[in-house]
């Protein structure tokens, strides 16, 4: 589990320092075939099993955006900061996926606070997240995000 800052303070004190890991989520068929459903994304790749796995990596593979989806819960268990009285998404500055999901494999991520700043509606908060694939060299998604937060 990752770590608890009392206040917006103590977490910008943390710029360049990693932030925690998530627990490993198992990535399904049928996470993928409701974010299918979710985004009218119904390609073969991802929804066709018996299709992929002819197919160039053997089975159905997660969306790219699906990986990326997984944020939320990955920053959640990474880390928190206590006494917000806002926390928006505010936009990515970088995505990358460096290697496909396959059905069945489980992903966990890491965040890395990079820097903060100052800005008109409160602090913005910039984290490099790195989603790893269990057994797997290469993470599926590197991800340079950016949050918006005030503190109380």
């Amino acid at each position: 589990m990752g770590r608890t800052f009392e206040n917006l303070e103590e977490f910008k004190a943390a710029a360049g320092e990693e932030l925690g890991t998530s627990d490993w989520i198992e990535v399904t068929q049928e996470k993928i075939n409701l974010f299918a459903d979710s985004t009218g994304d119904h390609q073969w790749i991802h929804v066709d099993p018996e299709m992929a796995a002819k197919g160039p990596f053997g089975g159905t593979i997660a969306h790219g955006y699906f990986t990326l989806s997984l944020l939320p819960v990955i920053a959640e268990q990474a880390y928190s900061v206590g006494n917000l009285i806002m926390g928006l998404n505010y936009g990515a500055n970088k995505v990358r996926y460096p290697h496909p999901v396959l059905v069945g494999k489980r992903v966990r991520g890491t965040a890395t606070l990079i820097e903060t700043a100052e800005i008109a509606i409160g602090t913005q908060a910039t984290i490099k997240f790195v989603i790893e694939i269990e057994g797997v060299d290469k993470p599926a998604c590197v991800a340079e995000v950016l949050y918006v937060m005030k503190g109380i």
